[in-house]
């Protein structure tokens, strides 16, 4: 499978590869070691895994320093460097909430980041790593093993697949040696290494506020480092998988493991495939209404010389941003709109856009000017009737309902435009259930954060 391939460039400069791939909520996992995402196919039995992540998730993944398609010349390949760039793919995705997953070496600077940003990162998963790199092993065990990697880069691979209790399967064993092998050179490896063995963590663990999965897949070697993770942070939540001696034999049914934990939580919950399906099919539209706060009320205390006027100012403004947005006005209803979007992103920008243009027309307004008017705005997704240019059915009435809840000002949306909009940069809000008239089930609605929202 071909992949697009980004960079970014880290605080010393250095350029590091980064994919973006699926639609959902944003799940970003730490590499490993030294092994390249654009490489992946060499290791089927990863790649299998990576496959069920990507439905109905956004996933990055990108490749360490000195390693894939990253920058190879580079002189510091240190934990703090690694930090720095996780923060830097981080930044250039544009992610604003997110979840995280790390292994083995990744482990320590991912726990920094989950200290250093509560409010960014949603969930975080650990598994087969440390806080504290000489608990994993032995001071004696990675210097071997680096000085190894300087002297037979293919021997070196092979041992870090059986660093567990059990040897890997054979087969398992060559896929992981030709993914390292042309990932990095050995010497790279071997810094890689030596960079982490002082690192420690551990007086981090108590900073860590967000939920954790700790997973251990090798219940003897491994079970004092992961069992330190669980203990020092207040919400994790730690899980063997009996069996697993061999770290990367439990591989299989991490992919499970993990997606539970991410769906525990409604904003970090996969979005179903058929719902990323019907997202791009021509007949699934984005419905947005529009309107106008208090004008009854405004057209009996100005006149219909100056409430007219105020409804062709509401009119321009909005008709020029629908057109900016590449929205289509289905119909006008004196005090509102309605209009549909074939994009979900670009129809929530259009409602942000809009309360930005009325905002900033009612700040700059002279006093002698028309007065301020405020705008209330609803959007739902789904596959609505359309004929003779018009749109029906329950798509529509409910995105109509979810605008009457607004109050001027505010954007309120369903909760399916939430969830296919998860990972593009918006803020949101939950704004709890109602149920709508003429409906059964209730409807859980968001607020469009766009006071703070870029």
């Amino acid at each position: 499978m071909e992949r697009e391939v980004h960079y970014c460039t880290s605080a010393d400069g250095t350029r590091i590869a980064y994919w973006v791939e699926g639609d959902g909520p944003p799940f970003v996992w730490a590499p490993t070691w030294v092994e390249s995402y654009s490489l992946v196919h060499l290791a089927p039995s990863i790649e299998r895994i990576w496959q069920g992540f990507r439905s109905g998730r956004r996933v990055v993944r990108f490749d360490h320093r000195g390693t894939g398609l990253s920058q190879r010349d580079v002189n510091d390949l240190s934990y703090d460097a690694l930090f720095t760039d996780l923060e830097s793919v981080i930044e250039a995705a544009g992610l604003s909430k997110f979840s995280l997953g790390a292994s083995l070496s990744s482990g320590p600077y991912s726990i920094r980041y989950a200290a250093d940003n509560p409010e960014r990162l949603q969930r975080l998963v650990l598994f087969n790593t440390y806080a504290r790199a000489t608990e994993a092993y032995s001071r004696e065990v990675l210097t071997a093993l680096a000085n190894l990697a300087r002297g037979n880069w293919d021997a070196a691979t092979r041992l870090v697949v059986n660093l567990g209790d059990q040897r890997a399967d054979e087969q398992f064993e060559k896929e992981i040696s030709a993914w390292f092998n042309n990932s990095t050179i050995g010497e790279t490896a071997a810094r890689l290494i030596e960079g982490t063995i002082d690192v420690d963590v551990v007086d981090l663990l108590e900073r860590v506020k967000t939920p954790v999965l700790v997973v251990n897949f090798l219940p003897n070697a491994g079970l004092q480092r992961t069992q330190t993770l669980a203990a020092g942070i207040a919400r994790a939540k730690f899980v063997t998988l009996p069996g697993s001696t061999n770290g990367w034999a439990g591989i299989g049914p991490m992919h499970d493991l993990v997606n539970a934990f991410l769906n525990e939580d409604p904003e970090t919950r996969a979005v179903t495939t058929v719902s990323l399906a019907r997202a791009y099919d021509s007949s699934f539209r984005t419905v947005l209404f529009t309107d106008l706060v208090g004008h009854t009320e405004m057209m009996s205390r100005l006149g219909d010389e100056r409430g007219r006027a105020v409804l062709r100012e509401h009119e321009r403004i909005t008709r020029e941003v629908l057109k900016a947005h590449g929205g289509t006005e289905v119909k006008t209803m004196g005090d509102g709109f309605m209009a549909s979007f074939g994009s979900v992103t670009k129809a929530v920008e259009c409602a942000i856009a809009l309360q930005r243009a009325l905002a900033q027309r009612n700040s700059s307004a002279r006093p002698e000017a028309l007065e301020g008017f405020s705008v209330r705005v609803g959007l739902n997704a789904g596959e609505p009737i359309e004929e003779d240019g018009d749109l029906f059915g329950a798509t529509v009435i409910l995105a109509s309902r979810i605008a009457a809840r607004a109050e001027g000002g505010e954007i309120l949306v369903a909760d399916t435009v939430r969830g296919l909009c998860s990972g593009k940069g918006f803020l949101f809000a939950d704004r709890g259930e109602f149920v709508a008239k003429g409906f059964e089930e209730p409807v859980r609605v968001y607020e469009v954060r766009w006071q703070a929202s870029d």
